[in-house]
């Protein structure tokens, strides 16, 4: 392999993804030399292949229920069906914008980008297109991909993973979503609004099996109202072509027929044949460990984003990619409490949380210990204007900070940030019910809902 003076650098990322391109931008900012290999896109899965379209089809689901709701708010709106073209001529272009302004901000921080897909050579070293780059530390970005379950072949025609959702041209009539996480619950949704028929496989008792019992039970109460079916607590069996579709089979001995089977089970890392075992690093079922610093158990090797088994989100990856280049450049940054990072499902209704759940406070602190408190949107304004349901659930420690706040409503993902404020700074209930929201909006409910935990209610029941 060829290598010179111009192919060694403090820092040489492998994935230019959330995690990695965060890390690139932010170590150059910090005066170091970086080299940032990617094989696809710059921006990687969420801008491409998950956060940002899947974001644009849920709008434009918003856009056509408005239009079929539009009497309900004395408008003459009329839903005259969907454009698949259009809507992903408006998503594309949403992705485009941001490509495009991404590109710019690596090159005007002078870090060397290289197309090309790389493999790590040996702890100091990544190898693409022929060429050695070679760096003081390398950091391993490389991200994930959509699973599938043990002899479910997905074929991209009639069982389809959301990377081929994204990109479908047309509306399905019809669909069986395998998975009720946040990736499934968020087609489900889109398909729904455009029209299909839906229904979701979840073999967890809940969908969105990982948020509060509370928010579950509200997500499924509207998905019920919205006419979107669920089948909970019972495994796939297996899938077979029918003359127009596909046949699903439940453990249980269920079926459903419908024309396509969207697996959304979770998304795997990105970790074969790469090198990384060679090089020795430390990995579990495909996942590079690390300790909370991002560090391998290789000392020049760190690791970030969806390949490490922490949350896989994008934000998560920005977190991760910027505390790896503040180490590098000699800063002492400190590492992510996990607990105290926003999640949000985007779906309708939105599902938004910081913080733990009451069954993890309890098991933390002691049931006697743990108060949790509800407050319904019926008794906020703005919810009442966009005709939105759901509620705002605290979890308290006793005499103590909010450890969790749940909320289950449209919009809910852009109150999520106070809430994260609320987490992370161990906030007490009276603290934020002193402070003064902006009336009527859907963001004072979090205040109304820390007035009555504080023992001072004001538009709820005592």
């Amino acid at each position: 392999m060829a290598n010179d003076a111009s192919t060694v650098f403090d820092l040489v990322i492998l994935g230019g993804g959330s995690g990695g391109y965060a890390a690139a931008l932010r170590a150059a900012q910090l005066g170091l030399d970086v080299a940032l290999i990617e094989k696809d896109k710059l921006g990687g899965t969420c801008l491409h292949r998950g956060c940002i379209p899947t974001k644009a089809l849920l709008h434009a689901g918003e856009i056509a229920d408005q239009a079929r709701e539009g009497s309900e708010f004395g408008v003459k709106t009329t839903f005259e069906g969907i454009d698949i073209e259009g809507v992903h001529k408006y998503k594309d272009g949403v992705v485009s914008g941001l490509y495009k302004g991404l590109q710019g901000l690596i090159a005007s921080r002078k870090v060397t980008y290289v197309t090309g897909e790389g493999r790590l050579s040996s702890p100091t070293s990544v190898d693409v297109n022929g060429q050695r780059y070679t760096g003081r530390h390398i950091l391993l970005a490389t991200g994930s991909v959509p699973k599938s379950l043990p002899g479910l072949e997905i074929d991209g025609n009639r069982v389809i993973s959301s990377d081929h959702a994204l990109v479908l041209d047309r509306v399905p009539k019809s669909a069986v979503v395998l998975g009720g996480g946040v990736i499934g619950v968020e087609f489900a949704s889109a398909w729904k609004s455009f029209g299909a028929d839906i229904t979701i496989v979840e073999a967890l008792p809940h969908l969105v099996p990982v948020e509060d019992e509370n928010s579950s039970k509200l997500l499924e109460r509207a998905f019920r109202k919205r006419g979107i079916n669920f089948s909970l607590g019972s495994r796939f069996s297996g899938v077979e072509y029918t003359a127009d579709g596909v046949k699903v089979s439940l453990e249980n001995g269920k079926t459903f027929e419908a024309e396509l089977l969207l697996v959304a089970v979770g998304r795997g890392p990105v970790s074969q044949g790469l090198g990384y075992e060679e090089a020795g690093v430390a990995m579990d079922r495909g996942y590079v460990l690390v300790d909370e610093y991002m560090r391998t158990n290789v000392p020049t090797i760190s690791a970030v984003g969806d390949l490490v088994p922490t949350l896989q989100l994008a934000h998560v990856g920005f977190a991760e990619g910027m505390l790896v280049a503040e180490r590098l450049a000699g800063l002492n940054p400190v590492p992510v409490d996990y607990d105290g990072v926003p999640r949000v499902t985007y779906c309708h209704p939105e599902v938004a949380s910081v913080g733990i759940t009451e069954a993890k406070a309890k098991e933390l602190y002691g049931a006697d210990k743990v108060v949790a408190l509800k407050y319904n949107l019926a008794g906020n304004g703005k919810s009442k204007i966009l005709k939105t349901a759901g509620e705002i659930k605290l979890v308290q420690v006793r005499d103590g900070a909010v450890v969790g706040v749940h909320m289950v409503g449209d919009r809910m993902g852009e109150q999520v940030g106070e809430a994260q404020l609320i987490y992370n700074w161990e906030a007490l209930p009276a603290e934020v019910a002193q402070l003064v929201h902006a009336h009527p909006t859907q963001n004072e409910a979090l205040g109304e809902a820390h007035l009555a935990l504080a023992g001072k209610p004001l538009h709820s029941h005592d």
